[in-house]
């Protein structure tokens, strides 16, 4: 028990720091934004009431983002950029990394519990996957290597007929 803990804890602070560091930055984009060109579109009253939407019902879109693969990023960065009051934010950042950091410290940690139990009991098929997967992996490389050369070749040929 005490290593999901401080597993937890661990990611917990990761959490927080890359969340709030995604936050900041979309903040600073935002401020940037509102200062360019794009500030005189910024300005139009269908934006600022989808700001104020934001600001408003964004908190619990922002914790819940946390519990979803791929979307907590883009929400934590649009909280910045569309200002959120860290009184909105702060709160379900803490409340949704909470639940991130449990999620994955328990799965986590049972997940890869099961696959060394697995390897260590069958050794054989633990040193089956590791070269498969690095067959796997030196094929992609081959392959994107190949499909690259061909297409650069490609377009040599169209630059020379030109």
């Amino acid at each position: 028990m005490d290593k999901v803990l401080l597993t937890a804890a661990g990611l917990y602070v990761i959490v927080l720091l890359r969340a709030g560091g995604t936050f900041a930055v979309g903040w600073l984009a935002g401020a940037g934004a509102r200062r360019s060109r794009f500030g005189e579109r910024i300005s139009q009253s269908k934006f600022q009431r989808v700001e104020s939407a934001i600001q408003r019902w964004g908190a619990p879109v922002v914790a819940v983002s946390f519990l979803t693969v791929g979307f907590q990023t883009a929400a934590n960065f649009l909280a910045g950029s569309m200002r959120m009051p860290l009184t909105r934010y702060l709160p379900a950042l803490f409340i949704g990394g909470a639940c991130w950091a449990l999620l994955y410290a328990t799965a986590g940690i049972g997940i890869l519990e099961m696959v060394g139990r697995m390897f260590a009991e069958h050794t054989a098929l633990g040193a089956g996957a590791v070269a498969a997967l690095l067959l796997a992996v030196g094929a992609l490389v081959v392959h994107r290597r190949r499909r690259r050369s061909a297409e650069t070749v490609s377009e040599d040929a169209t630059a020379d007929e030109s």
